[in-house]
């Protein structure tokens, strides 16, 4: 069985959104992606690209995938690559694509100088924590994930006491 990871190519986006969309019926959350090919197109191959994606392919088919960007660590100095999605279609499972995605993303990693790798696993999923712990990772439990989104964005975003200057004071 051939298997080949690779650099995600504009050409590949309608496949990330069919990975994100089998990734959110695992994650038991059929309906939340609200992603378009469009968003995905220019947030990742556009001027100014957000995201990077890797795409494994086995025996030619598309077998899995990870998604990241690079985050920044001020207490180290140094930045990080944060792994927004990993995913492996259930029928290539178990035929090492998921570490393969983790090694090159690992590679990519040090090849950046970033200092360490973080993503997040949900509590019940206990094959993924068992998958990560077999390969070194640090599941820390003392970190609480905050989000704000939507309404709640958009209500602290219209405060309105902030004021951004180009000038230094």
């Amino acid at each position: 069985m051939a298997l080949i990871i690779r650099p995600a190519l504009p050409s590949d986006v309608p496949q990330i959104l069919a990975f994100i969309r089998a990734l959110a019926v695992y994650e038991r959350e059929p309906d939340a992606v609200l992603a378009t090919e469009a968003d995905l197109l220019e947030h990742g191959f556009g001027e100014a690209p957000y995201y990077t994606c890797l795409i494994a392919e086995q025996d030619g088919a598309p077998a899995g995938f990870a998604l990241y960007f690079y985050d920044y660590s001020t207490w180290l100095g140094r930045p990080g690559l944060y792994l927004e999605d990993l995913f492996v279609f259930p029928e290539h499972r178990g035929a090492g694509i998921g570490k393969a995605l983790l090694q090159r993303l690992a590679q990519i990693a040090l090849e950046k100088g970033c200092a360490r790798m973080k993503w997040e696993v949900l509590d019940w999923n206990s094959p993924a924590i068992d998958f990560y712990n077999a390969m070194g990772a640090e599941i820390q439990k003392e970190w609480l994930n905050v989000r704000l989104s939507g309404d709640a964005l958009r209500r602290l975003a219209d405060l309105g006491n902030v004021v951004e200057t180009t000038e230094a004071p």
